[in-house]
């Protein structure tokens, strides 16, 4: 496979960015072996860019390297779950506050939109697809943060998280119904210029109802609501 990307983009970048994409689709399912070479052939590239984006993803906890087995993707945690649902709620909160006032009717109006398509899925419920609609939803909302290295940390999450749970949704649900509301109460709050704290912690609240959700399906007595402030 010969990838065509613009020159500015390293092949240890688009060979990160192509097994990332993979890994979060699931077509390199925790477990998978990360052979080196079969790799580079694929990409149509040798062994060094490729090691070096394994290691990028190693750093990022995607994929864990054995002495004598060598690279596979990393195992699915709840725990590690847990940290970055935990981590997204302060961080996406801050982030979507951040970037409130900079949003503009047509972010708003694409919001809400998604938010309908979100609705319209209730009936016939798929989880993978909710899920996706559920980041575009988020994304619009956060990514005109004018913090860099917040909108950087609060990516590194959701791609994290797109590793480790397919779709969360997939285990409760029932959650999908609350989600919507919620992401109306987050948009009501935005439209009507309400205070940035206030907008944070109905953010925050939301990203830790689902982590509740999921601990309560799962792990009965464990669900643990995050503090606001």
């Amino acid at each position: 496979m010969t990838l065509s990307e613009p020159a500015t983009r390293s092949k240890s970048q688009l060979a990160y960015a192509w097994i990332k994409e993979r890994i979060a689709g699931q077509q390199f399912s925790p477990g998978y072996r990360l052979v080196l070479g079969a790799l580079a052939s694929e990409l149509d590239m040798s062994v060094v860019p490729v090691r070096e984006a394994i290691r990028q993803l190693e750093a990022e906890g995607l994929v864990t390297f054995e002495r004598n087995v060598g690279a596979r993707v990393s195992m699915v945690d709840d725990s590690q779950y847990r940290f970055s649902m935990q981590a997204l709620s302060i961080l996406e909160g801050a982030a979507t506050a951040l970037s409130a006032r900079a949003l503009t009717v047509e972010d708003v109006r694409r919001a809400r939109d998604v938010n309908k398509r979100m609705i319209e899925t209730l009936d016939h419920f798929d989880p993978r697809a909710f899920t996706a609609l559920n980041q575009e939803f988020h994304a619009t909302l956060f990514e005109r943060c004018a913090n860099p290295r917040m909108l950087d940390l609060v990516r590194a999450e959701w791609a994290r998280l797109g590793h480790l749970r397919e779709s969360t949704f997939s285990f409760v649900p029932g959650r999908a119904a609350e989600s919507v509301r919620e992401h109306e109460h987050i948009l009501h709050l935005i439209e009507t210029s309400a205070p940035l704290s206030e907008i944070e912690i109905a953010s925050r609240r939301h990203r830790s109802a689902t982590l509740d959700a999921y601990l309560t399906h799962e792990h009965p007595g464990e669900a643990l609501g995050l503090p606001t402030f």
